[in-house]
Order: C-alpha cells, then sequence, then structure tokens
C-alpha cells in the first residue's frame, strides 16, 4: 500500500509516535499532530486519506472533531480510537456514520499492532 496520507491526533505523543510507525511501515505518508485545534489547521494541508483520532482530549475531542469534518464534507477513512470504555468509540462511530463519514474502524487502547494495522491497510493505503 502506498499513496495513502494518514492523519492522527491523540493527545499521548507516545501513541502518535506508535501509530506514525505502523503507518509508514503500511506505506502511508504521516502526520501527527496531538491536539484537536492542531488537526484542524493540518488537514487542509496535508489532505489525508486516512484520520485517526482520539476520542477523549482536552479542548476539543474526537466527537467534536466528527462533526467537524462531516460539516466540511470531508472523506477520510476513519479510525476511532479511545482508551476509555470502548463504548466511547462505538457512540463516536455511530455519530461519524449517521454524519455520512465512510469506512469507520474503531480500536480500544491498549491497541495491539496487528489490530492497528488491520484498522489502517484494509482501506486506506491504496
Amino acid at each position: 500500500m502506498t499513496g495513502g496520507r494518514l492523519l492522527v491526533v491523540d493527545d499521548e505523543p507516545g501513541f502518535g509516535e506508535f501509530v506514525r510507525k505502523v503507518g509508514v511501515k503500511l506505506g502511508y505518508e504521516v502526520a501527527v499532530t496531538t491536539s484537536g485545534r492542531e488537526f484542524m489547521r493540518r488537514y487542509d494541508a496535508f489532505g489525508p486519506t486516512v484520520v485517526l483520532l482520539d476520542v477523549v482530549m482536552p479542548e476539543i475531542d474526537g466527537v467534536e472533531l466528527v462533526q467537524w469534518l462531516a460539516d466540511r464534507g470531508a472523506d477520510p477513512h476513519l479510525v476511532v480510537v479511545t482508551g476509555y470504555a470502548p463504548d466511547y468509540a462505538v457512540l463516536t462511530k455511530k455519530l461519524a456514520e449517521a454524519k455520512g463519514l465512510r469506512s469507520v474502524k474503531t480500536l480500544t487502547k491498549p491497541v495491539k499492532v496487528a489490530d492497528l494495522r488491520a484498522a489502517l491497510g484494509q482501506d486506506g493505503g491504496s
């Protein structure tokens, strides 16, 4: 898989680096952000084909970012991640799908490499 662009937003820099390494090995060009505001600033210039976002973050959370993406008519593949109850990711996925976003996957931290590869590899990098 080559040519895909993966934009990550997670307030845990270590997790972002983990995702970056896996994404690069899958052939993605990867950008990692640690806040919702930074994600919003970088989105248009980077033009991601895949977005991985954390649900629970300070200031702007993943639910707000899903709404922001939907309001813009954005259509990246979406991977929703949470370190809290898996229901957070499931509810965010349902919101994303209701708002018209496609190909929404969910993961719960701690994320296994194989699960991340599967979530990123199935739809994203081509």
